[in-house]
């Protein structure tokens, strides 16, 4: 998620009351370079060390595909993904690395395109009633209009790079339920967490019918949700609203890297 955009539009609602929010081995991605592309979760906002260059796009020497990279040296790495992006953003500005010797392809995408911002800044906000409602409607945006968003990403990656190996990486639950625990009520926790489930299950049926890798990051995160005694998800970060509900650089390392490692 585009760490300015969401502060623009949350801080504007919660100081009226503030927050936020993305056939081949690794053999082959060595040989043939690796392209990281997506939102937010891939660009690595929250970890930390963001690169200058990158600008709004805030990719991080923390992000998981930054690790990856440097622990296994492929022949070449496209840091492409971005803070922020959706899937039209993909197509427009991230797939210009690929190409017919690319080996490995990463991503995460989606959450934008559902309006993880608005959901998460509904449910902080607002009553339980309103934040269940804003998540139906999320949900239902998921079963209308994402899959072919995501068909059109996962298209056109398999044109350009037609033997990469495509790891399509899906989000954590945020929560960990039946804790004593400061913040949101039990029951929006729960709904966000379900909100999670359903999004992770539309992706997977995609990228499995584009004969892509799915990486559950969901069995990394376990124990490490917020409420948990050891989170690797920021909760509301009133210092730096654009990192809310973000991957700290433990959840980078901890919870997003051996998935792709695992997959690759």
């Amino acid at each position: 998620m585009r760490r300015t955009r969401i502060a623009a539009y949350v801080a504007s609602l919660l100081l009226a009351t503030g927050f936020t929010l993305a056939g081949a081995g690794s053999s082959q991605a060595a040989t043939g370079g690796y392209v990281a592309l997506g939102d937010s979760y891939s660009s690595g906002v929250g970890s930390g060390s963001y690169i200058s260059s990158s600008g709004d796009c805030d990719r991080s020497t923390k992000a998981y595909p930054y690790l990856w990279n440097a622990a296994h040296g492929p022949s070449s790495f496209a840091f492409n993904a971005c803070s922020g992006a959706r899937t039209d953003d993909v197509l427009a500005n991230q797939l210009g690395s690929l190409n017919s010797s690319t080996g490995l392809v990463s991503i995460t995408i989606g959450g934008n395109d559902a309006g993880f911002a608005d959901v998460m800044t509904t449910c902080v906000i607002s009553s339980d009633s309103t934040c269940l409602s804003r998540i139906n409607t999320a949900r239902a945006y998921v079963d209308s209009t994402l899959p072919g968003k995501l068909d059109a990403v996962y298209n056109a990656i398999s044109a350009k790079s037609p033997s990469a190996r495509v790891v399509v990486i899906g989000y954590p639950r945020f929560y960990l339920l039946g804790q004593t625990c400061l913040g949101l009520s039990e029951t929006k926790r729960s709904a966000i967490n379900s909100a999670a489930d359903y999004m992770n299950s539309a992706i997977q049926k995609r990228a499995q019918a584009h004969g892509f890798v799915f990486g559950d990051v969901r069995t990394t995160f376990t124990g490490h949700e917020i409420c948990s005694s050891n989170s690797w998800l920021h909760s509301v970060n009133w210092t730096d609203i654009g990192e809310s509900y973000h991957p700290t650089a433990a959840g980078q390392s901890g919870g997003y890297l051996p998935v792709l490692t695992n997959a690759a």
